[in-house]
């Protein structure tokens, strides 16, 4: 896979060298809020490279990692589609690169492999997501209750959202 370029990232398939960097980002409390990890982040974030399902990219920005973006898909002909997942370095939230980093990707999914359905999944009560994923064309499909496990063992919601290839921003 090439690099992916949007209107302020670009997209780059993540290699060994960037694990410093983004198990750097994973470890700012804003991060690890929401994608959690043990104590060895640079190795999780190693795993990942190496897990041949998830295809993970690094989110650059004026030369320098400012996140990941993986996707995954489900190639069941009948249920065939892609998920999207993120984190970006707290120091660029706000900016709108996220939404760059979501449409660039999506946009590559759905033209260049073929994927007619996209989906992501927040946290329930992660506004900021939210809104950076509706900008790209993503829709609330419903609240996935009692989702995800958080880091004080208490379950919380998630949101499913979803994107038909028509439905993107560009």
């Amino acid at each position: 896979m090439s690099d992916l370029y949007g209107a302020r990232v670009v997209l780059r398939p993540a290699v060994p060298e960037d694990v410093p960097a983004l198990a750097a980002i994973r470890a700012t409390p804003e991060v690890r809020a929401r994608w959690r990890g043990e104590d060895d982040l640079a190795g999780e974030v190693a795993a990942d490279l190496e897990d041949p399902a998830t295809h993970c990219l690094s989110v650059r920005h004026e030369d320098r990692i400012v996140g990941m973006i993986q996707w995954y898909a489900e190639d069941e002909p009948d249920y065939r589609h892609a998920g999207i997942d993120l984190f970006l370095d707290p120091s660029v939230h706000g900016r709108g690169l996220g939404t760059d980093a979501v449409r660039t990707l999506a946009r590559h999914l759905v033209d260049d492999r073929g994927f007619h359905r996209l989906v992501i999944d927040p946290a329930a009560d992660n506004a900021a997501a939210i809104r950076c994923y509706e900008k790209a064309g993503f829709r609330p499909v419903g609240v996935m209750r009692q989702y995800e496990r958080g880091a004080d063992g208490s379950w919380h919601d998630g949101l499913l959202m979803d994107l038909l290839a028509s439905e993107l921003v560009r």
